[in-house]
């Protein structure tokens, strides 16, 4: 296992996922998703299981993939529906409206925090010289990264709005990724990337990132996230060191 490193000689950029890396929401969309699945599977199927269910078949995708994924493992198939759809009805679109709906509420009656330990590290590689950059598969990525508080530490951010009017795929493609790498002048080989997802982690593995961290908090696997293509794994990015500094332009 690789020393828990970034060393900026080497790496001049780092690109950071947003749920359950940058900002403390992933426990708010899975227990949004276990609500929505819950109810549409009573009578089909077993209830969702955030520790299985979340982790290998939603966390990291685009919301309307993560539908797909988790219901073929079920060997459900849904009709696609539009975003005209009653939230909550048996379409893809439905469910994925009826999570969004629950979610936003939760955000707006409670707020969003960043993880201190993210933060701590986000100033530590700015101070070094190092570009930072957020990515997100939400439509909702900059306004949980703003509501969050920590904009203004990212050069740069790319989101599901974004990947829609690029027409960029989900994770585990590497095309979010790539596409922060792009906008920061850099080739993927100078950029590290972290995630908390098994998606992300296979992205950034196929991108041929210089180095792929996992943080692995509750409920995921390092050995899974090791497996996906993880070089490093934490279970916080307290744990991460920085050593050198990138070398002026």
């Amino acid at each position: 296992m690789n020393e828990p490193v970034i060393d900026l000689t080497s790496i001049n950029a780092v690109v950071f996922d947003t749920d359950g890396v940058v900002t403390d929401t992933a426990r708010g969309h899975a227990a949004a998703w276990k609500h929505v699945f819950d109810a549409f599977l009573r009578g089909r199927s077993e209830p969702f299981d955030i520790r299985y269910d979340y982790l290998r078949h939603v966390d990291g995708r685009p919301r309307l993939d993560g539908i797909r994924a988790f219901l073929g493992a079920r060997g459900i198939t849904l009709p696609e529906g539009s975003p005209e759809d009653e939230p909550g009805a048996a379409t893809v679109h439905g469910l994925g409206l009826a999570k969004d709906e629950i979610f936003m509420g939760q955000v707006e009656k409670y707020g969003v925090a960043a993880f201190p330990s993210t933060v701590a590290l986000l100033h530590e590689l700015r101070q070094r010289g190092a570009r930072t950059a957020a990515v997100s598969a939400s439509l909702h990525g900059r306004k949980l990264v703003t509501s969050a508080g920590v904009m203004r530490l990212f050069d740069l951010l790319v989101d599901g709005n974004d990947a829609a009017l690029m027409n960029l795929p989900g994770k585990p493609d590497p095309a979010l990724f790539l596409e922060a790498a792009r906008r920061l002048a850099l080739p993927a080989a100078r950029v590290a990337v972290v995630d908390a997802a098994l998606p992300g982690v296979e992205a950034g593995r196929k991108g041929a990132f210089g180095l792929v961290v996992a943080v692995a908090r509750e409920g995921a696997a390092a050995a899974e996230l090791r497996a996906a293509g993880a070089e490093v794994v934490v279970s916080d990015l307290a744990e991460l060191m920085i050593r050198g500094k990138v070398p002026p332009v």
